[in-house]
């Protein structure tokens, strides 16, 4: 089956609208509404790096979207920031930090959110570095108002396998300077014949030989620490795993240098003092956080190991009883999110955390 390229066929019974704005540093970004009613609680999701709101909405399974809307959650919506793969922006010389999402395109996002919902319950649900970055908003007090968070796999805590720790030290460099690409992709495989892109895909291909798609090994490299590294392949459907680089595209190198900061620190700090008014360090302003957070972490976690593990403990030792922890047997870095059995194994998981912090509890949001 082929499917298309931004597609919303996952989304069915649902209006779908796009709402656009811009943030305060220049950039137009995206919102994405799956509406089937009004509700007193509303739901936004947000992708990691390099992905998009595809990852929500895949047709060749029963998607995060469709499985919200038909559990009682009628207005979904998904938030493509600046390293959503369907922006050009990770293919420009840029120097953008997670910084610049906490402080321009989370708060930025909301406030165009809560100009269609008034004030309404929101709920997050985050993946990988959208869920770092929108913790560290909520640390900083750039967001406020949220019912509930379900972060996926890495949240304040920046815990890595060793190799990405080497990976991390050398490789923005290298490839800055040496290898004269200023982002790296999960198309290299497909680039003309002795081309940078080619070399790099072949070179890193020569490591991999679990499976026989190139992307899937780049994307191995780009992000975590094993074959593969950000999911296991018995999760993925076929047709997953055959577009793997439609769903994570290319990233800028400037994102590594703000998370090698961030693995040496052990947590989410600043990456400099470029952005005035936000913290040094956000770990340090966890206990402040009032807003209930559900931990959601693979046991094959190959990119952040066990960070929200560990971040689940320090910030129920600020606030106990607060926050929950779910550990997923089998499950890795991010097919919690996309795999083929996850509308089985880990979304009633968010679903009962949805339902005890919405208007109508247990009841889930009607």
């Amino acid at each position: 089956m082929r499917i298309a390229r931004f597609t919303n066929a996952g989304v069915r019974d649902a209006e779908v609208s796009e709402h656009g704005f811009a943030t305060d540093d220049g950039l137009g970004l995206k919102l994405t509404r799956f509406h089937r009613a009004d509700s007193d609680d509303v739901v936004l999701l947000l992708h990691g790096l390099p992905a998009s709101t595809d990852m929500f909405i895949m047709p060749e399974h029963r998607n995060l979207v469709s499985f919200l809307l038909d559990s009682g959650y009628p207005d979904v919506w998904s938030l493509d920031f600046r390293m959503s793969n369907r922006f050009p922006y990770d293919t420009e010389t840029h120097r953008f930090t997670l910084d610049d999402i906490a402080l321009f395109d989370h708060p930025a996002a909301l406030q165009e959110l809560r100009r269609h919902i008034g004030n309404k319950r929101v709920h997050v649900i985050a993946q990988c570095l959208g869920s770092v970055s929108f913790m560290m908003s909520l640390a900083a007090g750039l967001v406020g108002d949220i019912a509930s968070v379900t972060s996926n796999s890495v949240a304040l805590v920046t815990r890595v396998p060793r190799w990405s720790r080497i990976k991390l030290g050398f490789g923005p460099g290298f490839f800055d300077y040496v290898a004269g690409v200023s982002f790296l992709d999960s198309r290299f495989g497909d680039a003309p014949p002795l081309t940078r892109g080619w070399m790099i895909s072949r070179a890193v291909s020569l490591f991999h030989r679990e499976c026989d798609f190139r992307a899937c090994h780049m994307i191995s490299f780009m992000w975590g620490a094993g074959n593969p590294g950000l999911w296991s392949h018995e999760n993925l459907a076929p047709e997953t795993h055959a577009r793997v680089a439609d769903l994570f595209g290319a990233n800028g190198l400037h994102y590594y240098r703000h998370m090698r900061r961030m693995v040496r620190a052990g947590h989410a700090v600043r990456h400099d003092d470029r952005l005035p008014g936000l913290p040094s360090d956000y770990l340090e302003l966890a206990g402040d956080i009032t807003t209930p957070v559900l931990f959601l972490t693979g046991d094959r976690n190959h990119v952040f190991r066990d960070s929200n593990i560990v971040c689940h403990e320090i910030m129920s030792a600020a606030r106990p009883g607060l926050h929950e922890l779910q550990v997923l047997p089998g499950y890795g870095h991010v097919d919690p999110i996309i795999g083929k059995d996850a509308a089985r194994d880990v979304f009633p998981h968010i679903l009962e955390f949805l339902r005890k912090h919405s208007v109508d509890g247990a009841d889930g949001a009607r």
